[in-house]
């Protein structure tokens, strides 16, 4: 009851913010059709080359909007595409989970950044997805080599029509 009532004393006051920047009307989100596409899109070019794989779609903040398990992929791998796929979203977008490696490092500036935010991937198999120049989500592929990761994963986001990479 108490929470009803203080979402509703809210209300009024998120309807009249004039800055609609980060306003949760203005932001983009992958939709769960569009991220199935994806899924299937990834799926059919890790079934061409004969490799299984967990496929994770994500939304901008992180969260899992679609996941497939192919059969006999690992079971170890599914925590990774899903990592990966955050990975690809928590920085707007600006980096792939490979796009860490170097930095993440010994000795290097990022070094230990994999273990922030509830844990990060920093090898390749996470992608952002733009479409129409914004930020809709991310995917994470694991299973396979760090390059059919990247592959697969790739192949998901063009299958929607998206990029992986800001406009």
């Amino acid at each position: 009851m108490r929470f009803t009532t203080a979402l509703a004393a809210l209300l009024p006051f998120a309807m009249a913010q004039t800055n609609t920047t980060n306003a949760p009307l203005q932001r983009s989100y992958i939709s769960a059709s569009q991220a199935q596409t994806v899924v299937t899109s990834a799926a059919a070019n890790a079934t061409a080359t004969n490799i299984t794989q967990n496929i994770a779609v994500v939304d901008p903040s992180g969260f899992l909007v679609a996941f497939l398990r192919m059969d006999n992929a690992f079971l170890g791998s599914i925590d990774m595409a899903q990592k990966k796929a955050r990975t690809a979203v928590l920085f707007s977008g600006l980096f792939s989970s490979a796009d860490l490696y170097d930095q993440a490092q010994p000795g290097a500036p990022l070094y230990g950044i994999e273990q922030t935010n509830g844990g990060l991937v920093v090898f390749g198999g996470g992608v952002p997805i733009f479409l129409e120049g914004q930020l809709i989500g991310g995917v994470g592929v694991s299973g396979g080599s760090v390059e059919q990761d990247v592959q697969v994963a790739r192949a998901g986001v063009l299958g929607l029509g998206a990029s992986y990479a800001p406009s």
